[in-house]
């Protein structure tokens, strides 16, 4: 498993996939300290930052960039034969490749969420989005990788996920709320730093279980999606 986490890694941070991660994060610190060296009141800029820009944007697109490519991108090159050829239980390959991402996108995420949460409110808040952004990290990563074995088109349909569902549906139609990692990561958040910066309608308890089902849930489907690819990478 250390030897496809390497891989992995080195893959991700050689593509130049990877610059496409860093101007949202710099954004999202820019903007919270802009707002706060004017002095604005955190109660005006912090919900558009912290929760429009920051959970609702940089959060998923991140994990959406870095989780479809983390096996997506070696599908479609062709250089996952490399890794499907070696003797190794289809679970030993998608699970580090999970934890790359997961990693990878929580840290990129979670760093701009903490400047911005201190900034915006306390250190504790800081922490709280960290926490919590981690917890949605691994939910996202676990669809956009699923979804990179069941697609061909995993970054459309996972922006219409991130846009359409959870951006567009989710504010305004409150039952779509439920079924919103976004909204369960600011629960999450919300219950470990309390403030009027966030909120959200989903309770904690539903928020935790559905965030745990989501990962698990995914992680087990691509699991078994990978086990139907051929050596030529197509699936049967």
């Amino acid at each position: 498993m250390s030897t496809v986490t390497w891989i992995t890694a080195r893959g991700l941070f050689g593509r130049s996939r990877f610059l496409m991660l860093l101007p949202l994060p710099l954004i999202l610190i820019g903007l919270a300290v802009l707002c706060r060296s004017l002095g604005v009141d955190p109660g005006q800029w912090g919900p558009p930052v912290l929760v429009g820009l920051g959970l609702a944007v940089v959060l998923p697109v991140v994990a959406l960039i870095v989780g479809t490519g983390v096996l997506g991108a070696e599908i479609d090159d062709g250089t996952v034969v490399h890794i499907l050829t070696k003797p190794l239980p289809r679970w030993q390959i998608v699970l580090p490749k999970l934890a790359v991402a997961a990693a990878v996108s929580a840290v990129t995420a979670g760093i701009p969420l903490y400047v911005a949460g201190v900034l915006a409110d306390s250190v504790r808040l800081g922490l709280a989005l960290v926490a919590a952004s981690a917890a949605g990290a691994l939910a996202y990563s676990a669809l956009f990788l699923a979804l990179s074995l069941v697609t061909r088109r995993p970054v459309l349909l996972g922006l219409v996920y991130v846009l359409i569902w959870e951006g567009l549906l989710g504010r305004f139609v409150n039952g779509t709320k439920v079924l919103s990692i976004q909204q369960w990561v600011i629960a999450l958040a919300d219950r470990m730093a309390p403030t009027s910066l966030l909120g959200t309608t989903v309770s904690v308890p539903v928020a935790a279980v559905l965030t745990a089902l989501v990962a698990i849930g995914f992680t087990v489907l691509a699991i078994d999606r990978l086990r139907s690819f051929s050596v030529a990478g197509e699936t049967s």
